[in-house]
């Protein structure tokens, strides 16, 4: 008996020419490279210029995606975008990148759940290519957070940057094992009731107006290592593995302590989590795909690697996704 697998066949990312360092940031707000860096452990982040949307990072990440997995556009069957920063409220951001690749079969659409954004369009992407409904799509989470930020508020300004990264993913046949290439398993998870812990004060259809990124810190950091490290739980269970199992660990880069809390709970060693938290900052549903990026660029995740990625944001959403490189 055959299982299909969505197989990763590349990877790419795109990170707008701005640097904002934490000196420059002590410039507009009160705050410090030192308080930023013990707090959160970011040093820099990107951010998008003047007229560049998320779909243009997307477009970038795109490209380099698909020249890494050697697939043309008249490959792709789907596209995926995960973002909260879309160009407009409609159409679709996947739509513009769609038109913009040249691609001209197929479907796009976006999927909305901010930080597990990623994720999410992971495992709705993976249950496409395994219903058979499509065999090649690409997976994407770009943002432009910069847009939707107090500058004046400290306690959230300091924590994110824009991005955008992307993966291609194709359909392949293996035994159902836990040894085969692919996805090995997923796990989504919602619950709205903590909406006033993190949100954005604003949208079309209540104020008219886009609104600024709200967050209670304190209570989010809490949720996030218990919602986290239960869903790597269960994503383990679902394949059949434990954590000794797992090469890397891809957690979304919100808070450099939230990273190493999720590890010391689920007991995976640090050297064994891809952290690119202090380069980009938290880049909502960009920063899983980022790191990945960056992981296989330096060699550090290769062929057979068990890797298991791991958000949650604003809703609350949150999720996992296992993967046999």
């Amino acid at each position: 008996m055959t299982f299909r697998r969505s197989q990763v066949a590349g990877c790419g990312s795109y990170l707008p020419a701005r640097v904002m360092t934490n000196d420059e940031l002590a410039e507009i707000v009160d705050t410090s490279d030192e308080w930023i860096v013990a707090r959160t452990g970011i040093e820099r982040r990107h951010i998008a210029a003047d007229g560049e949307t998320t779909s243009d990072l997307a477009l970038r990440a795109s490209t380099a995606a698909l020249a890494d997995a050697d697939v043309a556009v008249d490959e792709l069957d789907m596209i995926v975008l995960a973002t909260a920063t879309p160009d407009e409220t409609f159409p679709a951001t996947a739509t513009a990148v769609q038109a913009r690749l040249g691609m001209t079969r197929g479907f796009a659409f976006d999927v909305h759940a901010v930080c597990s954004g990623f994720v999410y369009a992971m495992a709705v992407a993976d249950n496409f290519l395994r219903l058979r409904q499509a065999d090649t799509a690409l997976v994407i989470g770009a943002e432009t957070f910069s847009r939707i930020l107090d500058w004046s508020d400290r306690a959230t300004c300091v924590l994110f940057g824009d991005g955008a990264g992307a993966v291609v993913l194709r359909s392949a046949e293996g035994d159902g094992g836990a040894g085969d290439r692919g996805i090995l398993a997923t796990r989504l998870h919602a619950d709205g009731r903590k909406h006033d812990m993190l949100y954005v004060d604003g949208g079309p259809s209540s104020t008219r107006t886009t609104g600024h990124l709200r967050m209670r810190g304190k209570e989010v950091f809490r949720h996030a290592v218990v919602n986290l490290s239960s869903v790597v739980g269960e994503t383990l269970a679902d394949a059949g593995l434990t954590t000794d199992d797992i090469d890397w660990l891809v957690p979304h880069q919100a808070n450099r302590r939230i990273l190493d809390s999720t590890a010391r709970k689920i007991g995976l060693p640090p050297e064994r989590v891809i952290v690119t938290v202090q380069d980009h900052a938290n880049t909502s549903a960009a920063s899983v795909p980022l790191a990945l990026d960056a992981a296989t660029a330096d060699g550090r995740i290769k062929p057979g690697d068990l890797v298991l990625m791991e958000a949650m944001g604003g809703g609350f959403t949150w999720g996992a996704c296992l993967a046999r490189w």
